[in-house]
């Protein structure tokens, strides 16, 4: 049991790592091409099925735990993408242009998550430690694509 059970946490980080490389590397590309209101809306849109997680009883935390991590992702972790994540428009196109902190950052915000999966794991089940980080991530990704469609707006604006 105690083998399977850190099988299972080093496949989660495992798969974690490889989730961040390839979001670094999918965002590096995007800037490259231009970008739709469709594009920035998708990832968090389809990152919301995710709550289907919760019709499993493996995975229900307490209401607080939960809102505290969807705050905690709401009000710190999306700060320095927010700022760090600029659209641009050049011609008739609008295209996202990151600062070069942008991969520093992402690797900084995966290895403070790492960190304090290890606290939480000693409080709580896997299950309930991943819905707890989801509820992180959604709570850092909303504000992140709110601020990414309002600069688009404003944008589209400019040109009319």
């Amino acid at each position: 049991m105690l083998l399977s059970t850190h099988l299972i946490q080093i496949g989660s980080i495992i798969v974690s790592a490889l989730a961040g490389l390839t979001l670094i590397i999918v965002r590096i590309r995007a800037g490259k091409q231009p970008t739709t209101l469709r594009k920035i809306a998708i990832p968090p849109l389809g990152m919301a099925t995710g709550f289907m997680m919760f019709a499993f009883s493996a995975t229900h935390i307490p209401w607080v735990w939960g809102f505290s991590s969807f705050l905690t992702g709401l009000l710190i972790f999306a700060f320095p993408l927010i700022v760090t994540t600029r659209l641009e428009r050049v011609e008739s196109e609008i295209y996202v242009r990151r600062s070069k902190a942008f991969i520093f950052i992402m690797m900084t915000l995966f290895v403070i998550r790492l960190s304090l999966h290890r606290v939480v794991e000693q409080y709580m089940s896997i299950p309930q430690t991943g819905a707890i980080f989801y509820l992180l991530a959604f709570g850092m990704i909303v504000p992140w694509r709110i601020a990414m469609i309002s600069d688009y707006m404003r944008l589209q604006k400019v040109e009319s």
